[in-house]
């Protein structure tokens, strides 16, 4: 992947967390536990990702 490539699945990759946890919100006033631990766990898997891809730039801005 180039720097372009990679800033770009990672803007989206922000954009589908900040939605997620928007969701999540919205979970949590209605009380659907099952769901939120499920959300919780595709959050965690953002943030690995996130990393992985944010030092995959810093090796390719180096």
């Amino acid at each position: 992947m180039n720097k372009d490539q990679l800033e770009q699945e990672i803007l989206q990759l922000k954009m589908d967390y900040i939605s997620l946890q928007g969701d999540m919100e919205k979970l949590e006033s209605t009380g659907h536990i099952k769901m939120i631990e499920n959300a919780e766990r595709r959050l965690a898997g953002m943030e690995d990702r996130l990393a992985e891809l944010n030092k995959q730039l810093a090796e390719i801005t180096e």
